[in-house]
Protein backbone atom coordinates (compact mmCIF):
# COMPACT_ATOMS: atom_id res chain seq x y z
CA UNK A 1 0.00 0.00 0.00
CA UNK A 2 2.75 2.43 0.99
CA UNK A 3 4.79 1.57 -2.12
CA UNK A 4 1.71 2.06 -4.35
CA UNK A 5 1.06 5.48 -2.79
CA UNK A 6 4.72 6.41 -3.24
CA UNK A 7 4.57 5.36 -6.90
CA UNK A 8 1.36 7.33 -7.40
CA UNK A 9 2.89 10.53 -6.01
CA UNK A 10 6.09 9.97 -7.97
CA UNK A 11 4.27 9.60 -11.30
CA UNK A 12 1.95 12.56 -10.67
CA UNK A 13 4.76 14.85 -9.53
CA UNK A 14 7.08 13.74 -12.32
CA UNK A 15 4.54 14.50 -15.04
CA UNK A 16 3.46 17.74 -13.38
CA UNK A 17 7.05 19.01 -13.14
CA UNK A 18 7.68 18.01 -16.76
CA UNK A 19 4.56 19.88 -17.89
CA UNK A 20 5.65 22.95 -15.90
CA UNK A 21 9.11 22.78 -17.51
CA UNK A 22 7.62 22.51 -21.00
CA UNK A 23 5.34 25.48 -20.31
CA UNK A 24 8.23 27.56 -18.95
CA UNK A 25 10.42 26.65 -21.93
CA UNK A 26 7.63 27.59 -24.33
CA UNK A 27 7.10 30.92 -22.55
CA UNK A 28 10.82 31.72 -22.71
CA UNK A 29 11.09 30.79 -26.42
CA UNK A 30 8.00 32.85 -27.29
CA UNK A 31 9.27 35.82 -25.25
CA UNK A 32 12.71 35.69 -26.89
CA UNK A 33 11.10 35.46 -30.32
CA UNK A 34 8.95 38.50 -29.57
CA UNK A 35 11.99 40.46 -28.39
CA UNK A 36 13.93 39.50 -31.54
CA UNK A 37 11.01 40.79 -33.59
CA UNK A 38 11.18 44.13 -31.78
CA UNK A 39 8.26 43.60 -29.46
CA UNK A 40 8.04 42.53 -25.85
CA UNK A 41 5.54 40.64 -23.76
CA UNK A 42 4.51 42.60 -20.68
CA UNK A 43 3.66 39.50 -18.66
CA UNK A 44 6.74 37.39 -19.43
CA UNK A 45 8.98 38.27 -16.46
CA UNK A 46 6.27 37.87 -13.85
CA UNK A 47 4.92 34.58 -15.23
CA UNK A 48 8.38 33.08 -15.82
CA UNK A 49 9.38 33.84 -12.22
CA UNK A 50 6.20 32.21 -10.92
CA UNK A 51 6.72 29.16 -13.14
CA UNK A 52 10.29 28.78 -11.89
CA UNK A 53 9.07 28.93 -8.28
CA UNK A 54 6.45 26.29 -9.02
CA UNK A 55 9.05 24.01 -10.63
CA UNK A 56 11.27 24.48 -7.57
CA UNK A 57 8.57 23.65 -5.01
CA UNK A 58 7.03 20.69 -6.84
CA UNK A 59 10.46 19.46 -7.91
CA UNK A 60 11.66 19.51 -4.31
CA UNK A 61 8.74 17.29 -3.30
CA UNK A 62 9.72 14.87 -6.06
CA UNK A 63 13.36 15.02 -4.95
CA UNK A 64 12.52 14.16 -1.33
CA UNK A 65 10.26 11.33 -2.47
CA UNK A 66 13.26 9.83 -4.26
CA UNK A 67 15.63 11.01 -1.51
CA UNK A 68 17.71 12.78 -4.15
CA UNK A 69 17.88 16.15 -2.44
CA UNK A 70 21.08 17.48 -0.91
CA UNK A 71 22.24 15.28 1.90
CA UNK A 72 25.32 14.33 3.87
CA UNK A 73 25.24 10.55 3.86
CA UNK A 74 28.99 10.19 4.35
CA UNK A 75 28.90 12.32 7.49
CA UNK A 76 25.76 10.58 8.74
CA UNK A 77 27.15 7.10 8.14
CA UNK A 78 30.33 7.97 10.00
CA UNK A 79 28.27 8.35 13.19
CA UNK A 80 28.05 5.16 15.20
CA UNK A 81 24.83 3.41 16.05
CA UNK A 82 22.45 4.23 17.76
CA UNK A 83 23.43 7.90 17.51
CA UNK A 84 23.14 7.74 13.71
CA UNK A 85 19.45 6.95 13.97
CA UNK A 86 18.92 9.67 16.55
CA UNK A 87 20.56 12.09 14.10
CA UNK A 88 18.24 10.89 11.31
CA UNK A 89 15.20 11.32 13.55
CA UNK A 90 16.31 14.80 14.59
CA UNK A 91 17.01 15.88 11.01
CA UNK A 92 13.65 14.54 9.84
CA UNK A 93 11.83 16.32 12.68
CA UNK A 94 13.59 19.63 12.01
CA UNK A 95 12.84 19.37 8.29
CA UNK A 96 9.20 18.47 8.92
CA UNK A 97 8.88 21.30 11.43
CA UNK A 98 10.25 23.76 8.88
CA UNK A 99 7.78 22.63 6.22
CA UNK A 100 4.83 22.73 8.65
CA UNK A 101 5.83 26.32 9.43
CA UNK A 102 6.23 27.04 5.70
CA UNK A 103 2.76 25.63 4.94
CA UNK A 104 1.23 27.77 7.67
CA UNK A 105 3.10 30.91 6.56
CA UNK A 106 2.21 30.26 2.91
CA UNK A 107 -1.45 29.87 3.76
CA UNK A 108 -1.32 33.08 5.81
CA UNK A 109 0.27 34.93 2.88
CA UNK A 110 -2.42 33.59 0.55
CA UNK A 111 -5.21 34.86 2.81
CA UNK A 112 -3.60 38.28 3.16
CA UNK A 113 -3.07 38.65 -0.60
CA UNK A 114 -6.46 37.10 -1.40
CA UNK A 115 -8.02 40.07 -3.20
CA UNK A 116 -4.94 41.06 -5.21
CA UNK A 117 -4.03 40.10 -8.75
CA UNK A 118 -0.81 39.88 -10.75
CA UNK A 119 0.49 43.19 -12.04
CA UNK A 120 0.77 42.15 -15.69
CA UNK A 121 -2.15 39.70 -15.82
CA UNK A 122 -4.85 41.31 -13.71
CA UNK A 123 -7.22 38.39 -14.20
CA UNK A 124 -4.84 36.01 -12.33
CA UNK A 125 -5.16 36.18 -8.52
CA UNK A 126 -1.93 36.45 -6.55
CA UNK A 127 -3.28 33.75 -4.24
CA UNK A 128 -3.21 31.32 -7.19
CA UNK A 129 0.45 32.13 -7.86
CA UNK A 130 1.30 31.92 -4.14
CA UNK A 131 -0.65 28.68 -3.61
CA UNK A 132 2.54 26.80 -4.45
CA UNK A 133 3.94 27.63 -1.01
CA UNK A 134 1.44 25.78 1.21
CA UNK A 135 0.67 23.11 -1.40
CA UNK A 136 4.36 22.48 -2.07
CA UNK A 137 5.12 22.35 1.66
CA UNK A 138 2.34 19.83 2.31
CA UNK A 139 3.46 17.74 -0.67
CA UNK A 140 7.02 17.81 0.68
CA UNK A 141 5.77 16.55 4.05
CA UNK A 142 3.77 13.75 2.42
CA UNK A 143 6.71 12.73 0.24
CA UNK A 144 9.08 12.87 3.20
CA UNK A 145 6.78 10.58 5.19
CA UNK A 146 6.37 8.17 2.27
CA UNK A 147 10.11 7.87 1.66
CA UNK A 148 11.15 7.74 5.33
CA UNK A 149 10.72 3.99 5.97
CA UNK A 150 13.12 2.97 3.16
CA UNK A 151 15.55 5.74 4.08
CA UNK A 152 15.44 4.67 7.73
CA UNK A 153 16.22 1.04 6.83
CA UNK A 154 19.05 1.96 4.47
CA UNK A 155 20.64 4.36 6.92
CA UNK A 156 20.37 1.82 9.74
CA UNK A 157 22.09 -0.78 7.56
CA UNK A 158 24.85 1.67 6.56
CA UNK A 159 23.83 2.10 2.91
CA UNK A 160 24.68 5.48 1.38
CA UNK A 161 22.13 6.86 -1.06
CA UNK A 162 24.75 9.22 -2.48
CA UNK A 163 27.23 6.42 -3.17
CA UNK A 164 24.49 4.25 -4.69
CA UNK A 165 23.54 7.11 -7.02
CA UNK A 166 27.16 7.66 -8.06
CA UNK A 167 27.68 3.94 -8.67
CA UNK A 168 24.47 3.84 -10.72
CA UNK A 169 25.66 6.72 -12.90
CA UNK A 170 29.10 5.14 -13.37
CA UNK A 171 27.46 1.86 -14.38
CA UNK A 172 25.20 3.67 -16.87
CA UNK A 173 28.17 5.47 -18.42
CA UNK A 174 30.15 2.24 -18.63
CA UNK A 175 27.27 0.58 -20.47
CA UNK A 176 27.10 3.55 -22.87
CA UNK A 177 30.84 3.36 -23.47
CA UNK A 178 30.59 -0.40 -24.12
CA UNK A 179 27.84 0.12 -26.71
CA UNK A 180 29.70 2.87 -28.54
Amino acid sequence: MLKALQTFFEVILEYFVIVLMVILTTIVVVAVTYRLLGSSLAWYDEVAAIMLAWITYYGSALAVLRRRHIGFDSVLLSIGMPWRMWAVALAELITAGFFVLLAWAGYTVMTILGGMSLVSLTWVPVSFAQSVIPIGAVLFLICQALSLPDYWRQTASGVSLEHAEIEEEVETEMKKAGNA
